[in-house]
């Protein structure tokens, strides 16, 4: 899901995180001409694949540092996401290569064609943050003019209510539908009447420049300075907190297993962990 760029301006002064070994420089090239990432997601099917939603099109990535064009449609995908058992069925927002905005898009097929599902409330929309269900993948979540839903797999929408303030990521729950989670610069906030009113759900007021959540009902959070945080059964956990002031923007599960994860940090540099998110390394190693 891609951040607001006035968001992501103001998080630019808590530094960036930089990789202990260097891409080969296909996969450093690629990146560079891709422009800004703006969502990962696992191909469900093959896990060791990322979908890579960029400001140039949707590609797939793999270890080996080969990147592949999903689609011919040169869309700048801001928002992006993935249904999440069925494998071909993919969702997208942001705008074509000629300007303007895409409303709500879907793909039946991997992603190698897109269409226009609903254009969205007061649209076409352009969704910068975008959430499905876990729980029921009918139900999705799209920023544009305060927190819209849709609750027929993105066919019709309606506003459920006002965004909080500063929002940079969503995240529905994995156990309830109607619950969802902001990542601000002022926190970590949680709806329960789909985004009709929020609360606090971190005693840390920080910036939360990601927020995820996993099938088997786990909450992951990135908090800036903080670190990168678990919530399980309301216990939370410090997965890894020697980032200091750097931080994520991006975070992709495995659906069939939490403890493979990949993560983008702002520079675009990509993330691998097999441990649950204690440990990582570069997704492409280097030569």
């Amino acid at each position: 899901m891609q951040k607001s760029t006035a968001l992501l301006a103001f998080l630019l002064s808590f530094g960036a995180m930089s990789t202990h070994a260097a891409e080969p420089p296909a996969f450093a090239e690629f990146m560079k001409q891709a422009g800004h990432i703006h969502g990962i997601a696992v191909n469900l099917s093959e896990p060791s694949q990322l979908y890579l939603a960029t400001h140039r099109g949707l590609y797939l990535a793999s270890p080996d540092g080969k990147t592949v064009r999903v689609s011919t449609a040169n869309h700048d995908f801001m928002g992006f996401d993935v249904h999440p058992t069925e494998p071909h069925q993919l969702y997208g927002s942001g705008h074509p290569a000629g300007g303007g905005n895409l409303g709500f898009l879907a793909s039946t097929d991997g992603g190698k064609t897109w269409q226009q599902l609903s254009p969205g409330v007061k649209g076409p929309v352009d969704f910068h943050a975008m959430t499905v269900s876990k729980a029921d993948p009918k139900v999705i979540y799209g920023l544009h003019g305060g927190i819209q839903i849709s609750r027929d797999g993105g066919q019709t929408w309606e506003i459920a209510g006002p965004a909080p303030g500063q929002v940079i990521d969503l995240a529905a729950s994995a156990t309830d539908a109607r619950t969802l989670y902001a990542g601000t610069t002022k926190g970590l906030l949680e709806s329960k009447d789909e985004g009709r009113s929020w609360q606090s759900a971190y005693l840390i007021t920080r910036p939360a420049s990601l927020v995820e959540t996993d099938t088997n009902g786990a909450l992951y959070v990135f908090m800036v300075g903080t670190g990168f945080l678990k919530r399980q059964d309301q216990v939370w956990t410090r997965l890894a907190s020697d980032f200091g002031g750097r931080y994520f923007t991006h975070l992709a599960i495995d659906p069939n297993d939490a403890q493979r994860m990949y993560a983008m940090t702002r520079t675009s540099e990509l993330l691998a962990s097999t441990d649950g998110g204690q440990h990582w390394q570069p997704f492409v190693q280097g030569s």
